[in-house]
């Protein structure tokens, strides 16, 4: 699912949040909680499989990120949306989005995102999130938790929402200043708190940034006091406001570190006896350099990690993720809404999904003759599909180059080995 780290996640409700199609389970890859005999029992069908298997199917449908609404009561530094606290006229109406998720069931989609701005502001969410519950639509919320009272966690539940994904960008006073605004990471911690007591299921996302990775150990220990059975490490993606930050993306080096950091806490916990489901979304480069540590720490466990990730395909943007954004208009995900496919005012979702006119979205279901530069000659495309294309073309102002973010070496991902048997001849 196109951006994801490794584990094969304890339960999949959790690969459907605003990460679905980029993540990467570590618990799963590292721990063993789905096997590859887990997955072909349902044949990988889409209809047979459980809500934790989704992402190995051979059917792929896409899991719908649905910007529900643009507006927003924080000012983050890194919203993809570009969100401010104020109205946006002609997003989708309560009647227009009661069609929407029609289609979205008439095609088969798994899951139905509620994402923003920040979608609790959107009066009619939990009439809409029931509506698509009704029409047999998983569904998530993408929050930032400072509006989840007591009252409206109890309103979530009701409304059937499957999870919440709260944003937590580090401890205090930093988290507060990634958001703009003081006080929001203590409200998230109540409104993180708020769903717990009535077992709602939710968990937290961090996005990754120079200013603010030496949290990570700190998060660690918030998720095991607080209880928290989920979290999500994001890497920064060029999009939106984040565009403007890419600098404060994490050198190749410290990526790495903050990785083996991640893969050391997850072994940590799982050998403790507890069980969370920990992943990081939106770099694929993840999936194989957990492969490799495990091929060296344990080869019996890589060889299984090896098979799911096979099944899972790499990055799945355009294929078994998309975005629709607050005013109907359907894009790769959320992060790539330069690139426009159709309106779902106009044609149903399907039938724009399925339209292979545009040669953007033609080229993200197979995409391999059009990569370029190390994303085109690396030995592990097959498990990566060629990273993150939003930054990509962020980066350098062609949506096939090469994922900047990629921090595996040339030897690890085989060009050294391609320039010596060159050099033999």
């Amino acid at each position: 699912m196109g951006l994801f780290l490794l584990a094969y996640l304890c339960d999949l409700f959790h690969v459907y949040a605003k990460e679905a199609g980029t993540l990467i389970g570590f618990s799963k890859l590292l721990c063993g909680t789905v096997t590859p005999g887990d997955t072909l029992r349902y044949n990988r069908e889409t209809a047979r499989l459980p809500a934790n298997m989704l992402q190995f199917a051979v059917d792929k449908r896409p899991v719908v990120v649905w910007t529900s609404t643009r507006r927003c009561n924080l000012h983050c530094l890194h919203c993809y949306a570009d969100s401010e606290n104020r109205e946006y006229p002609n997003e989708l109406t309560t009647e227009e989005a009661r069609r929407f998720i029609d289609d979205l069931a008439e095609f088969r989609v798994p899951v139905l995102l509620f994402s923003g701005g920040e979608p609790l502001i959107r009066p009619d969410l939990f009439e809409l999130g029931a509506y698509a519950r009704e029409e047999g639509i998983r569904t998530v919320i993408s929050t930032n938790g400072t509006l989840i009272t007591a009252e409206k966690a109890r309103q979530i539940k009701e409304a059937g929402f499957s999870y919440v994904g709260v944003s937590l960008d580090g401890l205090g006073e930093r988290n507060d200043m990634f958001r703009g605004h003081r006080g929001a990471f203590e409200a998230a911690v109540a409104g993180i708190r708020n769903c717990l007591a009535i077992n709602q299921k939710v968990g937290l996302r961090f996005t990754i940034t120079r200013h603010n990775y030496e949290d990570i150990p700190a998060i660690f220990d918030l998720i095991e006091k607080e209880g928290i059975p989920r979290a999500c490490f994001y890497h920064l993606v060029y999009s939106g406001r984040g565009q403007g930050i890419s600098k404060d993306d994490l050198g190749h080096e410290e990526t790495r570190k903050v990785v083996d950091q991640i893969i050391d806490w997850v072994r940590d916990m799982h050998a403790r006896g507890l069980e969370k489901d920990i992943l990081t979304v939106d770099n694929h480069a993840d999936a194989i350099y957990l492969y490799m540590r495990l091929l060296k720490e344990d080869p019996a466990r890589a060889a299984d990690a090896l098979t799911l990730l096979q099944f899972n395909g790499g990055n799945n943007t355009g294929i078994a993720i998309a975005n629709v954004d607050n005013l109907g208009y359907v894009h790769p995900d959320q992060f790539t809404t330069e690139h426009t496919f159709g309106n779902v005012r106009e044609r149903k979702f399907g039938e724009i999904w399925t339209d292979l006119s545009n040669p953007i979205l033609r080229g993200l279901k197979d995409r391999r003759g059009l990569l370029k530069g190390r994303c085109a000659r690396c030995k592990w495309l097959d498990l990566c599909n060629g990273n993150f294309r939003a930054r990509a073309e962020a980066a350098t102002g062609d949506f096939w180059e090469s994922d900047p973010a990629c921090y595996l070496t040339d030897e690890e991902i085989g060009l050294g080995e391609t320039a010596a048997a060159a050099g033999a001849k």
